[in-house]
């Protein structure tokens, strides 16, 4: 396999991904698994969340993948499950260390992008707030609010 190909089907993987997640997320977490989930609305500075069990669920298919495309050779289903397992790193690292801090890093990291997404974020976790359900990118309107606190006056 080409490695054109082989980063198409990382890449591919990755975007979809904020879909799967987004669609789990709306439908599933806040739906007939919210039991598992609803502790992640209830910051009490708990490490441990029930809704970690999700980590383990997303990461099981990609495990599945990447076993099973190193069984003679590296074929599509190990791209496909290194894409699944990268959205897991992403996801991890900005959901869970950097918007809820539940590991002290990336504490000064800042740019118009992740405050946007932290923004959309955070409001999804306000009481009855049935919105923002994705993870790694926000709607459309926090990324123009940001632009907006951070953009520079006319020098006229």
């Amino acid at each position: 396999m080409s490695w054109i190909l082989a980063a198409a089907l990382i890449l591919g993987a990755f975007l979809f991904m904020e879909f799967i997640a987004w669609f789990t997320h709306k439908y599933v977490m806040h739906g007939f698994l919210w039991i598992l989930h609803k502790d992640h609305h209830i910051r009490d500075g708990r490490k441990f969340e029930w809704n970690d069990l999700f980590a383990v669920i997303f990461a099981i298919p990609s495990f599945l993948l990447i076993v099973s495309g190193t069984q003679g050779g590296f074929d599509w289903k190990f791209y496909l499950g290194l894409g699944i397992a990268l959205y897991g790193l992403a996801y991890f690292l900005f959901h869970d260390i950097f918007v809820h801090g539940r590991l002290p890093l990336f504490q000064r990291l800042s740019n118009r992008y992740l405050r946007a997404t932290i923004t959309a974020h955070l409001d999804h976790h306000k009481p009855h707030a049935h919105y923002n359900y994705g993870f790694l990118v926000a709607p459309w309107k926090y990324y123009q609010q940001e632009w907006q606190k951070t953009k520079k006056p006319d020098p006229a």
